[in-house]
């Protein structure tokens, strides 16, 4: 079930006074994706980049936007950024009160155009998004507590990847033993279930990509380890590398 590695370089950690040059130079550095967080100081206690920047970034077209919204209201606020037609938008399921929520979500974020994810806190336990999971496009596994750029990755964080991905080959093999059940886990939205990418974001470098891409990871989001680095190329080919071939072991 693995496909390539795909970086996704955190903005966050890039120079606020240089946003614009960031996007060029993670793109000509070799991303795949620029990952924007999205902080209200509610959700999360710090605040950052918001509709205007998702706004601007869109219409640049440098990269495909991968954003992170770690805000307390997402049923909300999700029109603002869908307005700009984001490649893929994450919502955090703890933002959202049920099963029916999670669904509205991913519902309002596919009408739009764009892939939806769920993200997961390191404190709320995995099985908490398998009732939706048909819904989404990838789950966001937070290997930090969100809020803060340079956190350290939390030991244990590819165990989770792992459970997650034996949950989704053992939903696999029961869609394949039963038409009836694939059936039934595409009425969440009307399409066929897929397998979600699953993305990890919080103190990635090389060593605890490893873990997590052996694990299972398909998405490896970096701010501080790509944009400190003195050869921002080197660092994401080293990335793409060591993920491939940690899949690959």
């Amino acid at each position: 079930m693995f496909q390539k590695v795909k970086i996704a370089p955190s903005i966050l950690s890039a120079d606020f006074n240089n946003l614009g040059n960031a996007l060029q130079d993670i793109k000509q550095a070799g991303a795949d994706w620029a990952h924007v967080d999205v902080m209200d100081g509610h959700f999360v206690p710090n605040l950052t980049l918001g509709v205007p920047f998702v706004a601007s970034a869109s219409k640049r077209g440098v990269l495909p936007l991968d954003v992170h919204l770690m805000i307390d209201n997402p049923l909300v606020e999700l029109p603002w950024f869908l307005a700009y037609k984001p490649h893929m938008v994450s919502v955090h399921i703890e933002a959202l009160q049920n099963a029916a929520e999670a669904q509205k979500a991913a519902q309002l974020i596919h009408d739009a155009g764009s892939l939806a994810s769920i993200a997961v806190n390191p404190e709320t336990p995995i099985e908490q998004i398998y009732p939706t999971l048909d819904c989404w496009d990838m789950v966001l596994v937070m290997s930090v507590h969100p809020g803060f750029s340079g956190q350290s990755y939390i030991d244990g964080s590819d165990k989770k990847v792992a459970a997650l991905v034996k949950h989704i080959n053992s939903v696999r093999c029961e869609q394949r033993a039963s038409s009836q059940t694939q059936t039934n886990k595409a009425a969440f939205l009307g399409r066929t279930p897929s397998t979600p990418l699953i993305e990890v974001d919080g103190g990635m470098n090389t060593e605890t990509e490893a873990l997590v891409c052996t694990a299972g990871a398909d998405v490896i989001v970096s701010g501080s380890t790509i944009f400190k680095a003195n050869n921002m190329t080197q660092v994401i080919s080293d990335l793409r590398q060591i993920g491939n071939q940690s899949h690959a072991d």
